[in-house]
């Protein structure tokens, strides 16, 4: 009988094994086609100069009015309002701080006793990140009384803001209307700050119903972008990117809608080349810097660091603005602790930020601060003191899981490990290989 050479065998048995190991790890990466660039490419042939003159319509109107007679403030605020859209339109943050000028000259001229003007200048405060300001406002018109319950819907959205969960439930249920538009919407933003993602769609939903009956575009485009964050958040795809588009057949120049399209090509579908093909469409008419921290993490993820190095740069460049103030706080520190030369800036900023607004997020910025200038245990102190519990972000309990595991944890960290998963979507494919390594 011929015995078996196993030595010429060895390397068949290995190369089929290689195969079917390439086989299931490309089937393992390959996801249902959502999108379609049918769907939106007409979206993306909006020129700046189109958005520039269909922002700028109102604005001038009211400008000539406020010219014709300066004396007039109900104009100012007018004025600020336009200036407020160009700058959710265009990202220019000195579109923001014109507002904020005119809000401040309109509660000049009436004393500060305009409950209306009042919200609108803590509005714009709330847009700048100037919470602590925002509240003071806020406290100001509740104790007029005129318009109360929605100054109590703004005190809720404040407090949360500022980490005040205890009063942010006591504004909620001052304004209790399961009929209520504005209502629903902070139900469901309180659902989801408790974890609760299944309510928080519920309420959204009922809110969508509410909103289109009533027939306002622009409130059915914001609960239509919001309403597809939390699709996507529970993994609904599909619902998440219709939902998307149908805010931006209210408004084609929706940059957030379009963003979001972005990420479900790059993080569900991995087409990053397409990603950053509507990131740059938004960039021409928009100068939020948030676009190019995505855009430097997918040129990670396409194994491109000179070019990750040059979107980093751009957005270094221009949140130098002093007009940013602390907007851009949260995403400094999260850049600040990967270079061991500006741990200590990290650390002062993320200092700041708990001072400006002690959440959980920012106990977060700096447990993670710690964590990577190495002292875990320092971390984990933080994170058990004023974390644990109390968010249920996935990039915090990302942190966390790291953090367990550097102090010896693991059975926590594993336990966290399960839950990060069902997130990738959320997270990112970078995020999504190192949580494997948990």
């Amino acid at each position: 009988m011929k015995t078996l050479n196993t030595k010429s065998i060895a390397p068949f048995v290995i190369l089929c094994g290689l195969v079917l190991l390439l086989v299931n790890c490309k089937g393992h990466e390959e996801r249902e086609q959502i999108t379609n660039n049918e769907d939106y490419k007409d979206y993306l042939s909006i020129t700046r100069d189109e958005v520039l003159q269909r922002t700028k319509e109102d604005f001038t109107f009211w400008e000539k009015k406020l010219e014709k007679e300066p004396e007039q403030f109900p104009y100012l605020v007018k004025v600020a309002a336009s200036q407020s859209k160009m700058f959710d339109k265009t990202g220019r943050i000195e579109y923001l701080i014109e507002a904020e000028n005119n809000l401040i000259r309109a509660n000049e001229a009436t004393d500060y006793k305009n409950p209306g003007y009042l919200k609108s200048l803590a509005h714009n405060y709330i847009s700048q990140h100037r919470f602590n300001e925002s509240l003071k406002l806020l406290k100001k018109a509740e104790a007029i009384g005129e318009g109360l319950e929605s100054t109590q819907k703004m005190l809720f959205d404040v407090y949360m803001e500022l980490g005040d969960y205890t009063q942010a439930k006591r504004y909620l249920d001052k304004v209790t209307d399961p009929n209520d538009f504005d209502y629903l919407i902070r139900l469901a933003k309180w659902s989801d700050h408790r974890g609760d993602l299944d309510s928080a769609i519920k309420y959204m939903e009922k809110a969508k119903e509410i909103g289109e009956a009533s027939n306002i575009p622009s409130r059915n485009q914001w609960i239509y972008t919001n309403l597809a964050d939390y699709y996507g958040h529970a993994g609904k795809i599909q619902q998440s990117y219709e939902f998307y588009l149908r805010a931006l057949k209210i408004d084609p120049n929706d940059a957030y809608a379009k963003k979001g399209i972005a990420w479900i090509v790059y993080s569900y579908e991995k087409n990053p080349d397409e990603a950053l093909r509507i990131l740059d469409h938004i960039a021409e008419y928009n100068e939020s810097p948030s676009y190019y921290l995505l855009k430097a993490e997918i040129a990670e993820y396409n194994s491109n660091p000179e070019l990750k190095k040059q979107y980093l740069e751009n957005y270094k460049k221009a949140v130098q603005k002093t007009s940013y103030g602390h907007m851009y706080n949260k995403y400094n520190v999260m850049l600040y602790t990967e270079e061991e030369q500006k741990t200590a800036k990290a650390l002062d900023l993320a200092y700041t930020e708990i001072n400006n607004r002690p959440t959980p997020e920012s106990y977060d910025l700096l447990a993670w601060t710690e964590f990577n200038h190495g002292d875990v245990k320092s971390a984990l102190d933080i994170m058990e003191k004023y974390v644990v519990g109390k968010t249920f972000e996935p990039q915090i309990l990302f942190h966390l899981a790291e953090i367990y595991k550097a102090n010896g944890k693991e059975d926590k960290a594993k336990a966290l490990k399960t839950e990060l998963e069902a997130s990738v979507f959320e997270l990112g494919p970078l995020m999504a290989k190192k949580i494997q390594n948990i």
